[in-house]
């Protein structure tokens, strides 16, 4: 007979001796490891260290040809088939090199390095202090600040500094490790059959003013033998220029100063530029400058970093570690005289006054941007309700508030500050300002209410605003630039050097043959004016800043931050770029009395599809627009000998015809 068996008992856990029960247990022994976060993180990033190391040993390891095809691949299969570089296809195309090619690179694109310092600069020679790495700004900031300053007095270097350009091609190819300037358009010069021989990079110290660095460097001299050379080595194969940015002003300078008989000019003769040069094609020309000078000079602020300001006011301003980092930047870009010669030229004429601008009526919103395109009957009435909305004053170039900038000028009270009593300086409130001085420094509160109690500042204006808040500074720039308009040409006062860059108060070369493009990007919100607002009172500071609360009524206004954008390339607008070749030079003018071919290329920008394009092939930003294709193909195609006419004449997506009609400048 079968029995059921009882479950037999689990042994009961045995209690440890109390001798024992101190002494822990070995988490193995109990219960699985777990990891921690601490262990999750560190894994991680070993992984990711080995995985690197992995890559890039077989990066090298592996023949270039395999890596280059490995790239291509992993990229095309992202973001589809990628063209064919400019200068690879014209090349196929029987596009050859033909005439010689020389670059005026703009400011702040040129390395400079050190030749003679102080104690702190000890194991710098020939380093660079500007472009390249800027491993010395952070090594020894104060050192480079003091390195990279002019004297107050001179404007020229501080006695025991010699900061000298970079000479050749590697002097503005890439601005530091992976930003290009130049070496995109280099590079695709070379595809058709340039070499260094036949390109010269003009470079120069982009910090002094531009007959100091012929004063100094004698770098007029060296451009002028520089093309006579080119020119003769190719069979008198005339050169092209292309000159970025501050270059296009310096150039323009060269111009005159070649011509010009000795000792102030080269003494090349009337007849110089027909001899040397076949085009002039420049990128991105401040011609007649640009409202971001005034801003910097102003308050050492454009958008980006008075919205930096806003967010994090201790980082710039002087309430973080004592960094005081506007005031350093205020202080050594007020000692660069080339800063100077971008402040506006023409005056209320061409900047337009507290009322009118060439610009009125610009929509903010409006993607297809040009008035020589018929817009779409069902859009009018929107476009009119936007004209109402976003009306802005452009020419009111600061005003202190947003109230002011759009208010009927005749309610405007403005007191006027020329004569104004500055009263006593501040600064002895606190010593460390006289490390860091700026001219802000010497003005009273009574200097600093009657700036703000004018109001409103045009193009007129400022000028006079910056010889109050700055007159030291003036006095250098006085000295070397002018910013008028010239009632007549002949008048023996514009042989001056100081005349010399501002179209406004030049001829052109005697040289019929010659051709002058203008070519800039369009389609990028640009600054244009600024509502400012006091500065709240402090130990060591600016006294005024971009009120960066100031804001338009919605989305599509052209006010953002305190800045008041109009079409441009992110720094030069429109009607700067542009209308010296749209109506000062066209045809036969006072300003262009041997009726040079002018020709106006613009390029719509249009951002890269992904982060894999980099900075993409068809922006027009200011500096990115040296990658752009389309600009390019036009340098290469004018190189290879092609005209204006060639290229098709004008392209042109902006309104700067209307705007240039606006203008009422005697021809």
């Amino acid at each position: 007979m079968l029995r059921r068996r009882k479950p037999e008992k689990k042994p009961e856990q045995e209690t440890p001796p109390p001798a024992l029960a101190s002494v822990s247990v070995p988490a193995s022994t109990t219960r699985p490891a777990r990891w921690s976060c601490v262990d999750t993180c560190c894994w991680l990033i070993g992984w990711i260290c080995v995985s690197w190391w992995v890559l890039l040993f077989l990066y090298h390891a592996a023949p270039a040809s395999l890596t280059q095809q490995v790239t291509e691949a992993v990229t095309e299969a992202i973001t589809g088939p990628m063209p064919d570089p400019p200068g690879s296809r014209l090349r196929k195309e029987g596009v050859t090199a033909r005439h010689p090619v020389v670059f005026v690179p703009g400011i702040v694109t040129g390395g400079l390095e050190l030749w003679e310092g102080r104690p702190c600069a000890e194991g710098l020679f020939r380093k660079r202090l500007w472009g390249g790495t800027f491993g010395e700004v952070y090594k020894r900031p104060s050192c480079w600040m003091e390195h990279m300053s002019l004297d107050n007095e001179t404007g020229l270097d501080p006695p025991g500094i010699r900061v000298r350009p970079v000479s050749g091609l590697v002097a503005a190819d890439y601005f530091a490790a992976g930003y290009f300037v130049w070496a995109v358009l280099i590079a695709n010069l070379a595809r058709i059959g340039y070499e260094e021989k036949t390109m010269y990079m003009a470079s120069y110290d982009w910090r002094i003013s531009f007959q100091n660095t012929e004063a100094r460097d004698q770098t007029l001299s060296r451009i002028k033998s520089n093309i006579e050379l080119m020119v003769a080595t190719n069979g008198g194969k005339k050169a092209v220029v292309i000159p970025h940015s501050m270059g296009v002003l310096y150039f323009l300078h060269f111009m005159k100063w070649v011509e010009a008989p000795s000792p102030m000019g080269g003494g090349g003769g009337s007849d110089w530029c027909a001899r040397h040069i076949k085009a002039v094609m420049n990128i991105g020309g401040p011609f007649l400058g640009v409202p971001k000078a005034v801003a910097g000079l102003f308050s050492a602020e454009a958008k980006d970093v008075a919205v930096a300001r806003a967010i994090a006011p201790g980082v710039l301003d002087s309430d973080l570690f004592g960094l005081q980092t506007l005031l350093h930047i205020m202080h050594l870009s007020r000692t660069w005289d080339s800063t100077m010669s971008m402040i506006p030229k023409g005056g209320d004429i061409i900047w337009g006054g507290l009322d009118w601008s060439p610009e009125e009526g610009y929509d903010c919103n409006d993607k297809s941007k040009t008035d020589n395109v018929p817009h779409a009957s069902e859009d009018f009435q929107a476009r009119v309700d936007n004209f109402h909305l976003n009306k802005v004053n452009y020419g009111r170039i600061i005003s202190f508030g947003k109230d002011i900038a759009e208010t009927a000028s005749s309610n405007i009270e403005r007191i006027d500050f020329r004569d104004a009593v500055k009263g006593n300086n501040f600064a002895h409130l606190n010593a460390s300002c006289h490390d860091i001085w700026t001219e802000y420094h010497e003005m009273g509160w009574g200097g600093i209410k009657a700036v703000a109690d004018y109001k409103s500042y045009t193009a007129s204006d400022f000028l006079d605003l910056l010889h109050f808040v700055a007159p030291k500074m003036m006095q250098r720039g006085d000295a070397q630039f002018s910013y008028g308009i010239a009632d007549d040409l002949d008048d023996p006062k514009y042989k001056h050097y100081k005349y010399w860059s501002n179209p406004l108060e030049t001829k052109l070369p005697n040289a019929p043959d010659m051709e002058i493009y203008a070519l800039y990007g369009v389609g990028i919100p640009t600054e244009r004016a600024y509502v400012y607002k006091l500065a709240q009172p402090a130990e060591c500071y600016i006294p005024f800043q971009i009120d960066t609360s100031a804001k338009g009524g919605n989305e599509n206004s052209c006010l953002k931050s305190g800045v008041y954008t109009v079409d441009g390339d992110e720094t030069v607008p429109v009607l700067s770029a542009g209308f010296m070749c749209a109506k000062g030079w066209r045809g036969k003018t006072r300003f262009n009395p041997s009726g040079i071919k002018t020709f106006i290329r613009e390029y719509d920008h249009a951002p890269p599809a992904n982060f894999l394009e980099g900075r993409g092939t068809q922006s027009g930003a200011h500096v990115d627009i040296m990658g752009n294709f389309a600009l390019i193909e036009d340098i290469l195609r004018v190189a290879a000998g092609a005209t204006g006419e060639d290229l098709g004449g004008d392209r042109v997506y902006s309104n700067i015809f209307t705007w240039s009609e606006k203008i009422n400048l005697q021809l």
